[in-house]
């Protein structure tokens, strides 16, 4: 009836909800396993690319039951600095990476994946006075694979200039751009991955760039700053292991072959001096 009071919050509450009370404490005789030691470490080895090709080693948990451990490192990504895998300083602020696509044995065969720079590369070339142009284009290899370049430069001043500034109008940087995303294209479908990448690492497409962009406006710093793998072809395992082939400059390094003294045997040697 309308007269009669509202029971009290609490009594309104669901009976049975609180079952946890009367229990103990949760996973109180659990023990404390250290997870590192169901793991085992795989090394991780580069393509033909590069003279290092033992760039590191990766952890993964022992093979249980339907969790094989072969299977669960197939697709990571390695990132690893180009003067680890090139021996060279120089190199610093390139970052490639590496997604594994095979286990053999304890090595994990990896395939390039990508690249960028690192921010301090970026922020250092950014100054005052001058245009930034960027431009970004989708390649298709030979082999297949579908890339997005991302390429960046910088006017420059021109020879005995004395006006501080070196601005690009727009119609400049258009033409420079376009001629930017040309040169990607044609340098990136005219050949396969491995010949690609080997472009990447010395930044022949750049110097090309700046080359064909001298006639609108000099520029400098032109680089391609990151690469991003979109679409890759169906595994080929003979295709992988073509590229961890002996074919890099690590293996022409071990192939060099070691020099082999013959023990000269005077009886053998014919008499020069002899009067016949």
């Amino acid at each position: 009836d309308e007269g009669s009071p509202l029971p009290p919050r609490s009594a309104a509450m669901a009976v049975g909800k609180n079952k946890r009370l009367s229990k103990g404490k949760k996973g109180k005789g659990k023990k404390i396993v250290d997870p590192f030691s169901k793991k085992e470490w795989y090394d991780i080895k580069a393509p033909g690319n590069f003279s290092v090709r033992n760039c590191g080693k990766t952890p993964v948990t022992r093979t249980t039951g339907t969790k094989i451990a072969s299977e669960m490192l197939k697709g990571r990504v390695f990132e690893v600095c180009l003067a680890d895998l090139n021996k060279d300083e120089d190199q610093h602020y390139r970052k490639i990476k590496l997604q594994c696509e095979e286990v053999q044995g304890h090595s994990c065969l990896t395939q390039f994946y990508g690249m960028s720079f690192t921010t301090d590369k970026l922020r250092s070339m950014v100054k005052k006075w001058q245009s930034l142009i960027e431009a970004h284009v989708d390649v298709k290899t030979q082999d297949g694979y579908v890339m997005r370049l991302f390429c960046i430069g910088f006017t420059k001043k021109r020879m005995n200039q004395l006006k501080k500034t070196c601005y690009a109008n727009a119609a400049q940087q258009k033409q420079i751009r376009k001629k930017m995303r040309d040169i990607m294209t044609r340098e990136a479908t005219s050949c396969e991955l491995k010949e690609l990448v080997n472009k990447f690492i010395p930044e022949v497409i750049g110097k090309e760039i700046e080359k064909a962009c001298q006639s609108v406006y000099p520029m400098q710093n032109v680089y391609i700053r990151k690469v991003k793998m979109l679409k890759k072809p169906k595994f080929d395992i003979t295709k992988l292991l073509e590229a961890h082939g002996d074919s890099g400059p690590a293996a022409v390094a071990a192939d060099a072959g070691t020099k082999v003294e013959t023990p000269v045997d005077p009886a053998a040697r014919p008499d020069r001096g002899a009067v016949l």
